[in-house]
């Protein structure tokens, strides 16, 4: 007799969530590395990290790359996933101090200024894209200098708005960085467009895991340490030649 096991509980209410096409249109449209907010203007400190010899080849890029999203995942990513929470609670008060507490984080002037401009942009694009009480609140806080106006914070509010799940907005913060380095060591570095795509593919592999690792973790969790890329973004501030911003 065919044996049919019984459906697993938990897989059957996950099989009963999945998004509709159209949802899943939405991840793809705001978790796209060509979404104009500015993105290709910087390149994540990778241009730095080549002129100063610290990544060279396919090996010390796919490992500068695997740091960058290690600590977007323990910096920025943690603060995401509060501010999304945060935003489906209704609570302007705190998205500030989590938009305040990324900034915080910042240590260099290009950090700063790209995570700045980045969630300007966004906040403006969803303004009339998908408009909403608490992006329009936010972006009213911003233009009014009352708060700083991060990007992650920026993902956070637009994936509420949508109505998608953190995961979602978590899976494309980290594509978002690992997707803009990829794209400028094309124009930094003598490499194949086929070997990129291996790397994103091969470290966007781990965001699963990375999501697992920072879910349950508070905001004051908040941390990086990479001084290489402190450093190489300190030396590309005062740089006489320069492709990106940062």
């Amino acid at each position: 007799m065919l044996h049919i096991p019984r459906p697993d509980p938990y897989e059957a209410a996950s099989a009963s969530a999945l998004p509709a096409i159209s949802q899943l249109l939405r991840v793809l449209q705001f978790g796209d590395s060509v979404l104009p907010v500015g993105a290709f203007s910087f390149s994540g400190g990778l241009e730095s990290a080549v002129q100063l010899g610290a990544v060279r080849d396919l090996a010390s890029l796919r490992e500068f790359v695997q740091t960058a999203a290690e600590q977007a995942a323990s910096g920025d990513g943690i603060a995401l996933l509060h501010a999304q929470r945060a935003a489906r609670a209704g609570d302007l008060g705190r998205i500030r101090r989590i938009d305040q507490s990324v900034l915080n984080r910042k240590l260099n002037e290009e950090t700063r200024t790209m995570t700045v401009r980045m969630g300007r942009k966004l906040a403006e694009l969803a303004e009339h894209v998908i408009p909403s009480d608490v992006v329009a609140s936010w972006l009213a806080a911003i233009r009014a200098g009352e708060t700083p106006g991060s990007y992650p914070v920026a993902q956070a509010l637009v994936f509420a708005a949508l109505q998608l799940g953190e995961r979602d907005a978590f899976a494309a913060h980290l594509y978002g960085v690992t997707s803009m380095m990829i794209s400028a060591s094309l124009r930094l570095m003598k490499i194949s467009y086929l070997d990129a795509q291996s790397i994103l593919f091969e470290v966007n592999s781990w965001a699963h895991a990375a999501y697992e690792q920072v879910a349950a973790a508070a905001l004051e969790d908040m941390q990086t340490f990479a001084p290489l890329a402190d450093i190489a973004a300190a030396a590309h501030l005062k740089a006489e030649i320069r492709m990106f911003m940062n």
